[in-house]
């Protein structure tokens, strides 16, 4: 099978995916979340996502589980299909996690009637306070996981209870060897932030037709993933974003999956995104997109809310107020593009 890297902000690769890849993670992921034929899987991610294709409807297929499969994600529907399908759990991206959040109020004796065993989110980062709610609201565990097209999906995830899972982690590698590497290629040390890497049976050869590509990504073995972590003592992997997507503000790295969490929790706030503008003194500062519950609430409460928990360097300069935010095909946020979508050029 041939799938496209996302390509937010070069030209898509193609990841030539082989029958013993699939077989890897799809045999992972039955492990990791011991799927069985008691399992009923609602498959809300498109078939042409890996986290569709091999998240949900392979490792349900190899599990000898039963896949309900909607016609798209529609989250005025989600809670009539719980109602009707009854499923065990279900596995989406954080966007679709947040609109069935937010009709879940209106259904809760479908929720107490429809106990999921667990909910997974991938794909992107998943913010710890909407864990939280998630959690408290839906009465179940609720376990972040890390996965790649490279990977054929799952690198790493938290674990079912009675395991413990750490919100603001990917959990563990599950039959896949997860590492941190600095830019010369070196291993590091449990708590050495550096660039996560990855190697197993479920991660491809390489790209195809793409040399250039492939001596970049590949280092004696391990896959470089292109995103910034470190493993804390017990192994649990924590992301601090995309090494492209730091914001580098006269010389101070800012994660802006920090910055997003902190906007998240303030009541006022529905969708918060963090982003880099161009700045000719300090090279990039950092602004922030905002879609709000409530409207009154002012820039200079939200500048406060974020000082209270953030250095001063980190604070966003500039809160841009928008109706929603903007997404690529697959649901993701475009950090990188914010700055141009919004037509932002800097100072």
């Amino acid at each position: 099978m041939i799938l496209h890297t996302s390509g937010t902000t070069s030209r898509p690769k193609r990841v030539p995916i082989r029958h013993r890849n699939l077989v890897a993670s799809a045999s992972n992921i039955t492990s990791a979340y011991e799927l069985s034929s008691a399992d009923t899987t609602l498959c809300l991610m498109p078939l042409f996502h890996i986290h569709g294709l091999v998240g949900c409807l392979l490792s349900t297929f190899a599990s000898g589980g039963t896949l309900v499969c909607p016609n798209g994600f529609n989250a005025l529907e989600f809670w009539k299909l719980v109602d009707t399908y009854k499923p065990t759990w279900y596995s989406a991206a954080p966007t679709m996690h947040q609109a069935i959040l937010t009709r879940a109020s209106r259904n809760e004796a479908i929720i107490k009637a429809n106990p999921f065993r667990f909910i997974r989110s991938s794909s992107a980062p998943l913010p710890p306070v909407i864990i939280e709610q998630m959690e408290a609201t839906l009465n179940a565990p609720v376990l972040e996981s890390y996965s790649m097209t490279e990977a054929a999906h799952l690198m790493s995830t938290n674990p079912l209870p009675p395991k413990i899972r750490k919100p603001g982690t990917v959990g563990y590698g599950f039959g896949v060897e997860v590492g941190i590497m600095d830019e010369e290629g070196n291993l590091l040390e449990k708590g050495q932030l550096g660039e996560v890497v990855v190697k197993g049976a479920n991660v491809v050869d390489g790209y195809e037709k793409n040399p250039d590509a492939n001596a970049k990504a590949f280092t004696n073995g391990w896959f470089r993933t292109g995103d910034q972590g470190m493993l804390d003592e017990d192994g649990y992997l924590r992301l601090t974003g995309r090494l492209k997507e730091l914001i580098n503000r006269g010389g101070e790295k800012i994660s802006p999956l920090e910055v997003d969490d902190i906007l998240l929790r303030h009541p006022a706030v529905a969708e918060a995104i963090a982003f880099a503008v161009p700045h000719k003194m300090l090279g990039e500062d950092i602004h922030a997109a905002i879609v709000l519950k409530d409207k009154s609430v002012s820039e200079q409460e939200l500048k406060a809310h974020c000082s209270a928990s953030l250095a001063e360097f980190k604070v966003p300069r500039q809160f841009h107020i928008l109706d929603e935010l903007p997404r690529g095909a697959t649901g993701k946020l475009q950090r990188l593009n914010m700055a141009k979508l919004l037509n932002l050029t800097g100072e």
